[in-house]
């Protein structure tokens, strides 16, 4: 006969492999959960990065379209001055917008000044914006010459981890993140605050702005410009495009021959489109940023694909 310690060893026993059996349970219920949700978000990420590109597509065929003078029946033509246009599918959307590379401030072309009162206006000390204005201009030449608050190659072999001025032309504007002064959240901003790489390109190969493209940030950079003036331009091409500067000499008033120096009012052929795929009405998504090239007969070229993109909505 079994002794009641025999039958107590037995029931403690039982009860400890009752409880590995229930770990085990659920270990393997809360693994089955998670790896069902990390579907379901890797569905949802797919998903919304192919409505990203459609979108990208979609802006392709808007921009073809207006350079051709044609549009769709029933539809706008779309504007290229950063002004978003949405869409839906099902239970997502796509948010997309394009914009004139002429209608940015080229790091490759564009006077100094630009350049500073640019940084100045995101919020960059005026003593900063020299060291990092002067920096990008030393960065490019083909000379080892410091201009006054500038850095070249000595400066860069002193860092922990050296390397040397480039002495040419920016080939991408993530170079700038190695120029001296230039931090992450002064290129790329910070939360909801936008970061100076919105507004430069490298693609306009041109000193001057296109004042039907240019957002507000860069119309403000433009010396003489105000607050007023900018919202009056923006104002005025939503009802037409300027097509010379003369049309809008009154707008500028006193200030014009300090604007007038600095803006153009014809277009490129190069266009940056931020698009973003994500829930219907949500926040976040899939955001993607291409530039491409329109080079005639309904063709055209990337010269720039980042996906996933930091787009600040």
């Amino acid at each position: 006969m079994c002794t009641i310690s025999q039958r107590g060893i037995a029931l403690l026993m039982v009860l400890w492999v009752l409880t590995i059996l229930m770990v085990i349970v659920f270990s393997f219920s809360f693994m089955t959960r998670t790896e069902t949700h990390a579907t379901a978000s890797f569905r949802e990420g797919v998903e919304e990065k192919f409505l990203a590109e459609a979108a990208i597509e979609r802006a392709i065929m808007e921009i073809i379209y207006r350079m051709q003078n044609l549009a769709v029946e029933g539809s706008e033509v779309w504007k290229t001055d950063g002004t978003s246009y949405s869409g839906e599918l099902g239970d997502r959307e796509y948010v997309v917008k394009i914009t004139d590379e002429s209608g940015k401030v080229d790091i490759n072309a564009a006077p100094p000044l630009l350049l500073k009162n640019l940084l100045v206006n995101s919020g960059v000390r005026i003593e900063d914006a020299d060291v990092i204005v002067d920096s990008i201009m030393d960065w490019k030449d083909p000379d080892d010459l410091h201009r006054l608050n500038g850095a070249e190659s000595d400066y860069y072999m002193s860092l922990p981890n050296p390397y040397k001025a480039k002495n040419a032309n920016f080939d991408t504007l993530e170079e700038l993140i190695l120029v001296r002064g230039v931090t992450p959240e002064i290129l790329y901003g910070s939360g909801e605050k936008k970061g100076i790489i919105d507004f430069l390109t490298i693609n306009s190969i041109r000193s001057t702005i296109n004042i039907n493209a240019a957002p507000k940030e860069v119309l403000m950079a433009i010396p003489g410009m105000t607050s007023e003036i900018a919202d009056a331009i923006i104002n005025y091409r939503e009802i037409k495009e300027i097509t010379s500067i003369g049309e809008i000499q009154g707008m500028l008033g006193a200030n014009y021959t300090l604007i007038v120096p600095y803006i153009s009012t014809g277009g490129s052929n190069t266009y940056t489109i931020d698009a973003i795929g994500k829930k219907a009405n949500g926040k976040g998504g899939f955001p993607i940023r291409a530039t491409v090239v329109i080079e005639g007969d309904n063709k055209y070229r990337y010269v720039y694909y980042k996906t996933p993109a930091h787009i600040t909505q």
